[in-house]
């Protein structure tokens, strides 16, 4: 449970921005003053001038609960909404957990975009009403998307603009609020007729590396190099968290053992089909000498394939990784962006 919320239940939202401020001491308020409107301002001083008995109890509560939602807010940025719902489910526990949410995506204000179905609308809707917008909202839209249908969209745009749109949405979380609202209110007046939608959390660059996860292999390399020679901080940055296929000789022999345990045979014999010869004995090191032959049997009669049945193969075996790494099963922070040699 989230400490100290019983105390300041009674409190309303403006009671308990003034008892923070209280609290917080003179130097500290006024910096936060400075970034409110005189309207705020008014409104806020004629609460402190009335909380003049705020009690021990009442102070801890309220900064106990600023910091919860700061936490929170940070979780949301960080690593998206499904990230922040299980981080502070950790902490505080479920039912904590989703009155914080709740708070959090309220908080973002009643005239903008509703993102949770999203996901939902029509792809071919989605495609034609992207098509006509800038940049910024485009990278706005494909961040509340889950990144295979982030990386469908991104294809489907002009090729001159890919780079710009993941860019725009890897500093999203750099955008003030103000300017994030505004986008979204046009997005939702825009999508309302793709149907109801929920408030979702926006970009950053772990949502960028994640769509790129889903690109086919040229289309990713291309736009990771637009994206190089525009900034090559941010580049390192989305490589360090995307994992690619060869990545996969960077896990140890006990991973790859519980990777191949999870993976179709089928399926490994298409990903491995016009790999390097490298990875591939990384592969065969972690079966038994007759698994591994066979498997090279089944690769040599496999004959010519289509690149994407390879990569889609890939992909699926990408996704059982990624699956064990977020059970503990297998760790992927010592592997990606790392470099090896043939």
């Amino acid at each position: 449970m989230v400490t100290n919320t019983s105390q300041n239940e009674s409190l309303k939202g403006l009671q308990k921005a003034a008892v923070l401020l209280v609290t917080l001491g003179e130097d500290s308020s006024a910096e936060v003053l400075k970034e409110l409107s005189e309207e705020e301002i008014g409104l806020l001083t004629r609460a402190i001038a009335r909380s003049s008995n705020i009690t021990s109890q009442q102070a801890e509560s309220v900064l106990g609960e600023f910091h919860t939602m700061i936490v929170a807010q940070e979780f949301v940025v960080k690593g998206g909404l499904d990230y922040a719902r299980k981080m502070l489910a950790r902490a505080f526990g479920p039912e904590s957990a989703k009155r914080l949410i709740d708070r959090l995506t309220k908080a973002v204000g009643g005239d903008g975009a509703d993102f949770d179905a999203l996901q939902r609308a029509d792809p071919q809707q989605l495609a034609k009403f992207i098509h006509n917008e800038h940049p910024q909202t485009v990278a706005l839209v494909l961040s509340h998307l889950n990144p295979t249908q982030a990386a469908s969209l991104l294809i489907s745009l002009p090729a001159k603009i890919r780079s710009d749109v993941a860019v725009r949405m890897a500093t999203l979380d750099q955008i003030s609020p103000e300017i994030i609202n505004k986008i979204a209110s046009v997005i939702g007046q825009k999508l309302k007729t793709l149907g109801e939608f929920s408030r979702e959390s926006y970009g950053g660059v772990r949502a960028v590396a994640d769509m790129f996860n889903r690109l086919d292999s040229a289309t990713s390399k291309t736009i990771l190099t637009d994206i190089e020679q525009q900034d090559l901080n941010l580049f390192e940055t989305i490589r360090e968290l995307m994992f690619v296929f060869e990545d996969l000789l960077l896990i140890d022999q006990g991973g790859i053992k519980e990777i191949l345990a999870k993976v179709d045979r089928k399926i490994l014999t298409l990903a491995l089909k016009g790999t390097s010869e490298q990875l591939r004995e990384h592969l065969f090191g972690a079966m038994s000498q007759r698994g591994a032959e066979m498997l090279k049997e089944d690769i040599e009669a496999l004959g010519p394939v289509k690149i994407r049945e390879v990569e889609g193969a890939q992909q699926q075996i990408i996704s059982v990784v990624r699956q064990l790494d977020s059970e503990g099963v297998v760790s992927l922070k010592a592997t990606v962006g790392e470099q090896y040699v043939a």
